[in-house]
């Protein structure tokens, strides 16, 4: 996703790209919306690193596209290749989910998902920073196939891997448990809250790399700034996050750690209001989103972890996870017109506003949260 969210802004931003057009393209990320319709595959068929390690592969040949293609203007060719990439990082994601919660323990959803975010914020950084420090240097064409390169390498690190029980491919029936899990009492707080409690990240990601890019950063700066120092603090606050609800709890940390978030959003909608506060005022926004970002990262994964079944985690999580990328995908593909229409200040302010909402599900949400020793 590192590629997705921070490399392909600023290429199509560096090639003359308006931000209209960049904002639609993220419209391709619906692939992690559409994710749970082929998730149960992924949970009856084979096991999670043969769809890791597939996933992987289909990534490198879309990379491989890219490096091939022009950018501007976006034809079909490059349009279909950067589909591909998203709905095998989305696979990815579906695997990836259920391999995770299948190994950890209840109760230790924290400290694990500060090194899961610790781990993601590394891969980020070396497919968003790492790789936005090389166009300089080689060129945008070389910069992507050293990407699959890298993204190769992964796939071969597979095989490292614990394996994880799974029940025999006969006696998996997702779907089933999948209807069984959605008529519980209480769901539709759970699900309303699970749509909107992060959508306001989602919204305003896309406009970050081109806030960036406008107020004259270069690719160096935005690589070393904006991603590079960024995962740093992101993992400070997963691990800050995950320590918070390995303390206090699951419930506890969500509130705590989404006011941050909304805050966040604001300090950023302050630094593009206020120009005079130049590259200080777009370090301060960058570190406390970064920061605010691993801490609601690590408590909201926390809870999406705890209320889905071990078993059956690969589609149940898929379902969660594709519901609230749904709407935030949906603002984000017209962040760009938006944008334009409001002016980065404008926006950002706006996206604090549409996570709002989430809070009124909070305590609702809750009740799905089984209490284990740990807690």
């Amino acid at each position: 996703m590192g590629v997705f969210q921070n490399v392909l802004s600023v290429y199509f931003r560096r090639h003359g790209v308006s931000l209209a057009e960049i904002g639609m393209l993220t419209a391709l990320g619906y692939a992690w919306t559409a994710k749970p319709l082929w998730s149960p595959l992924v949970e009856r068929i084979g096991a999670r690193q043969d769809w890791i390690r597939g996933a992987l592969l289909a990534m490198v040949a879309s990379l491989a596209a890219m490096a091939l293609l022009p950018a501007n203007p976006i034809g079909t060719a490059l349009i279909a290749a950067v589909a591909v990439y998203c709905v095998a990082s989305a696979t990815q994601d579906i695997a990836i989910d259920g391999y995770t919660i299948g190994l950890v323990d209840r109760g230790r959803e924290g400290p694990a998902n500060a090194v899961r975010t610790t781990a993601y914020r590394i891969g980020l950084a070396l497919s968003g920073s790492g790789l936005l420090l090389l166009p300089a240097r080689i060129g945008w064409r070389e910069t992507f196939l050293a990407a699959a390169a890298l993204t190769t390498a992964f796939a071969a690190s597979l095989s490292l891997t614990p394996p994880i029980g799974l029940p025999p491919p006969a006696e998996r029936r997702p779907l089933h448990s999948l209807r069984a899990w959605l008529f519980r009492p209480g769901v539709f707080p759970v699900l309303a809250f699970v749509i909107l409690f992060r959508i306001g990240d989602r919204a305003m990601g896309p406009m970050l790399p081109t806030f960036w890019v406008d107020r004259g950063f270069s690719d160096d700066e935005i690589a070393l700034l904006a991603n590079l120092l960024g995962a740093g603090a992101t993992i400070v606050g997963a691990i800050a996050g995950g320590a918070w609800v390995a303390r206090a709890g699951i419930v506890p940390a969500l509130w705590g750690t989404g006011v941050l978030a909304l805050v966040s959003n604001l300090v950023y909608a302050s630094a593009a209001a206020w120009p005079e506060s130049g590259r200080i005022g777009v370090y301060v926004a960058s570190l406390v989103e970064a920061v605010s970002g691993g801490a609601v990262g690590a408590a909201f994964v926390s809870y999406l972890m705890r209320i889905c079944e071990r078993e059956h985690a690969a589609v149940q999580y898929a379902v969660l996870t594709g519901l609230y990328a749904s709407v935030g995908t949906l603002l984000a593909s017209y962040s760009g017109r938006i944008t334009e229409a409001t002016g980065y200040a404008g926006y950002f302010a706006l996206t604090a506003l549409f996570a709002a909402p989430a809070f009124a599900f909070l305590s609702r949400a809750a009740r799905w949260i089984e209490p284990v020793a740990a807690e």
